[in-house]
């Protein structure tokens, strides 16, 4: 078995429009897909909003850290699952089950290094 860490993308402003009812419809998703991939999922978490996050550069001999996340786009990294699957096609038909109502979902092979 590999192991796929499956990252979650987002509109937060479009989650946000969208009221209560859409964020207890996809949390429920979540429990589900929880349930259904139970013996595939290693660890998973959800992410703060984007205006929690603090980017940290290297600059000269020390860092730049500003607050914000590194890149402002539509779709932030909102969360992600990392998972077993005996390849990559069997990963992606794992993260076609998580609910992404206002985004979609990125696969990558974990390196072992």
């Amino acid at each position: 078995m590999s192991q796929y860490l499956v990252l979650i993308y987002g509109d937060e402003k479009a989650n946000e429009a969208a009221g209560q009812g859409q964020w207890d419809d996809t949390m429920k998703g979540h429990m589900q897909f929880g349930t259904t991939h139970e013996k595939a999922i290693v660890g998973g978490n959800g992410l703060q909003g984007t205006h929690t996050a603090t980017t940290i550069r290297p600059e000269g001999n020390g860092f730049t850290v500003t607050d914000g996340p590194f890149a402002e786009t539509k779709e932030a990294l909102g969360g992600y699952y990392l998972v077993e699957a005996a390849d990559l096609d069997a990963a992606i038909a794992i993260a076609k089950d998580i609910p992404m109502p206002f985004g979609g979902v990125e696969v990558r092979p974990v390196q072992v290094y």
